[in-house]
């Protein structure tokens, strides 16, 4: 366990994890520490990165970081059903079909009846939209190198196949998912 300040005035967001499972273990002994550890660190993590990325590329493009995932999405596997974007952009159909508006209005994706149900939405980026896409996952992928980048190749390569075994023992409990 790492040092931490004695006030919560003085914590940050990274060392409040620290002190959190010090606060919390003194309460509920039978907790995990290190489960409570790795996914307060995973998930302050993934915050932090999402966040860059949406701060740094997708913001001042306009978009949301939701709106780069179903551009993301569309760009790579569209056109597709409304309801398989959600899923590979791990949203709900409701945040899918709320942000589509913004996307069809701002020129970027064009949305038509699908032939086999005329309720289901097909989706598709537009030629503004691919080149926006393109040009933005550009200065994604450069944020993208600067956080990896801390890490050698084979750090990187460790790390991945420790989150997939974190992702495939999720799928084989009962871990409730999205996607």
């Amino acid at each position: 366990m790492t040092a931490h300040p004695a006030e919560p005035e003085q914590l940050d967001y990274l060392s409040f994890v620290d002190y959190a499972i010090e606060r919390t273990t003194a309460e509920l002994p039978e907790v995990d520490p290190e489960a409570m550890r790795l996914v307060l660190t995973l998930h302050r993590l993934s915050s932090a990165l999402a966040y860059d990325l949406e701060s740094a590329v997708h913001r001042p493009r306009g978009w949301s970081w939701p709106g780069f995932r179903v551009l993301f999405v569309l760009w790579l596997a569209g056109p597709l059903e409304s309801k398989k974007v959600a899923e590979l952009a791990g949203m709900s159909r409701a945040a899918v079909s709320a942000l589509v508006n913004t996307l069809v209005r701002d020129g970027l994706v064009s949305r038509t009846k699908a032939e086999h149900d005329r309720r289901a939405v097909r989706l598709s980026l537009t030629a503004a939209g691919h080149d926006a896409i393109l040009g933005a996952f550009q200065a994604h992928n450069e944020r993208e190198q600067a956080w990896a980048g801390v890490l050698t190749s084979r750090e990187q390569a460790t790390l991945v196949g420790l989150l997939k075994k974190l992702i495939s023992g999720a799928e084989a409990g009962a871990i409730k998912r999205r996607f």
